[in-house]
């Protein structure tokens, strides 16, 4: 009878135990997962980036429960920037052309929101872009008789005309300029944290388990 009570109550620990190493698998995982994340964040941001590509860099662990083949993942949801910008990559015109770099006259959205293009730009304002070309020096392209608005973005300029023909406050605003390509720097280092955070996956799953040993620096 007693000998049947132990194999019972060794049975029940084993059991508890083995659940507690699933448990201190995901969440040394996740622990993991969610400090690469923060530290890429940072990262971005310190290089001046700006918060709204740090907040693009995601962490999540897999299953939700439990287990001892959990999986962790960090990745952002701007690859290609985030790429570009950990490489220091060179980019060129896609159409082999000029790249259309905005300035902040131009705003930031083109039509239906969609990203800034010099077409976007023109059906949005329904004002013609003009090419300035600059031996030397990059082209310009510019749009006449605008005006500045309050959010420092060109508007077409609709005040009176004076009796000399000049609009009152008029501009010629430079809203795109033209780049055959852009050597961008490189601004972040995510490899290095990367290992970091792995290095640290074995001691934060021990510092999950309940039951670790202090002495040994193992689990059961």
């Amino acid at each position: 009878m007693l000998s049947l009570k132990i194999l019972h109550d060794l049975a029940r620990e084993m059991e508890a135990e083995e659940y507690a190493g699933r448990k201190a698998m995901r969440e040394g995982l996740n622990a993991a997962a969610k400090s690469l994340q923060a530290d890429w964040r940072r990262q971005v941001e310190a290089a001046g980036l700006g918060s709204r590509l740090a907040r693009t860099i995601r962490a999540n662990t897999y299953p939700r429960k439990p287990s001892s083949n959990a999986a962790s993942l960090v990745w952002t949801r701007a690859p290609k920037l985030i790429d570009a910008f950990d490489r220091g990559a060179l980019i060129k015109s896609g159409e082999g052309l000029y790249l259309a770099i905005p300035t902040e006259l131009a705003g930031t959205r083109g039509l239906g929101r969609k990203r800034i293009t010099p077409r976007g730009w023109e059906q949005r304002t329904g004002v013609p872009l003009r090419p300035i070309y600059r031996p030397g020096q990059p082209m310009l392209l510019v749009a006449d008789n605008m005006r500045m608005n309050t959010r420092g973005r060109a508007v077409l300029n609709r005040r009176k005309t004076r009796k000399d023909g000049v609009q009152t406050g008029a501009i010629t605003a430079v809203i795109f300029i033209l780049l055959p390509q852009v050597q961008l720097k490189k601004r972040l280092d995510l490899a290095p944290a990367a290992d970091r955070w792995a290095a640290r996956i074995p001691g934060l799953v021990v510092s999950s388990w309940p039951r670790a040993r202090t002495s040994g620096g193992g689990a059961p």
